[in-house]
């Protein structure tokens, strides 16, 4: 994590949750940088520990990524699962031995910490796979090391301060226990709450269809496996509509198009970033963005920067020399939005037409 972030979250730690734009200084920084990813999961003691990653050391899975992940005023990502040592999961399975249910052991918090996330999400459909001892536990462990997080009806925002700038976030999934991303309208007056409070409004969702033939935008509710996942489409734009500067999706476990809408940035799925073992990992579900959104201080888009991913075995993230989840982040956008505005280059630069 970047220190000077650090330091002051912990600083202003007592003063969350307070009105912004009456506290907001004048010397607001004119260029703010936003780092999102997707999915992560270093490893789960659940249901044995062959499931942690080799000598017990999750700094491996993220470190030949360190480098840029620390490299932004703001970093973000979807953490899929909870922090537990140990107790039985609260999910129904037949065969404990195939049942996706993912605690992490306390000590991997500094993984997280270590490699410089700001601010996680956790809306999702594992973060509830351990009942209230896993989701306390969670939130206990990233309030220790100075994390922020949101998603969960008992705690839905953060509201942290970086560098002058104030930013609110939000996180949002069709799973029990979350900010529910199909309720619009009840998301839409948390955002415009959290714009009138803060500088800049980061808003991550957990939705959509999953798999490799699910990599499409449909601008449609989407259903899997019976249930309702949300219209993402209509979910990002009312979204902005409300106050929202950027969007990063995730879910899908594959990577999706990206797209501009009032000047602000929104990504559709950002894939399987970082998680270690019981993932289908094989093809497109392999690689994943780091995505770099440069902004101006009003949270409009300047550009951004995708450094692409792959992982590989039973996972980590490493940098793919050949750049192939940036190719289907060019043909996904080209085909699920034509009518967009935005450039990507073959080195992964994403600027307006």
């Amino acid at each position: 994590m970047k220190l000077s972030g650090f330091i002051l979250l912990v600083f202003v730690g007592a003063a969350l949750y307070t009105p912004a734009k009456s506290q907001a200084t004048s010397n607001i920084k004119d260029t703010i940088t936003v780092i999102g990813v997707g999915d992560m999961m270093l490893g789960s003691g659940f249901p044995s520990a062959s499931h942690l990653p080799p000598n017990d050391d999750c700094d491996a899975l993220l470190k030949p990524v360190w480098h840029i992940l620390q490299n932004a005023d703001v970093t973000f990502g979807n953490l899929e699962g909870c922090f537990l040592n140990s107790g039985p999961t609260t999910k129904k399975c037949s065969d404990p031995s195939r049942c996706y249910a993912f605690r992490m052991p306390d000590r991997y918090v500094h993984g997280y910490l270590n490699a410089g996330f700001d601010v996680v999400s956790l809306a999702n459909n594992h973060s509830g796979d351990f009942g209230e001892a896993g989701r306390n536990n969670t939130m206990k462990l990233l309030d220790s090391v100075g994390i922020n997080y949101g998603g969960l009806l008992v705690h839905p925002t953060a509201s942290f301060m970086i560098d002058s700038v104030k930013y609110g976030f939000c996180a949002f999934a069709p799973n029990s226990g979350t900010c529910d991303v199909r309720d619009i309208v009840s998301a839409a007056e948390i955002v415009k709450k959290l714009k009138a409070e803060n500088d800049i409004v980061i808003i991550s969702f957990h939705a959509g269809a999953e798999g490799s033939s699910r990599q499409h935008v449909t601008r449609k509710t989407e259903e899997f496996i019976g249930e309702n996942r949300g219209n993402v489409y209509e979910f990002a734009h009312s979204m902005i509509d409300a106050g929202a500067d950027v969007l990063f999706g995730h879910g899908p476990h594959v990577t999706r198009a990206v797209e501009l809408y009032k000047e602000r940035f929104i990504i559709y799925s950002m894939g399987n970033f970082c998680t270690y073992s019981q993932f289908n990992l094989a093809g497109v579900s392999g690689l994943a963005p780091i995505v770099k959104v440069f902004m101006n201080n009003k949270g409009e888009f300047l550009k951004a920067e995708v450094t692409p991913t792959i992982q590989v075995g039973e996972g980590g993230s490493n940098i793919d020399s050949q750049k192939r989840v940036i190719k289907v982040i060019q043909d996904l956008t080209a085909t699920d939005f034509p009518e967009g505005v935005l450039n990507i280059s073959n080195d992964g630069l994403i600027t307006k037409k």
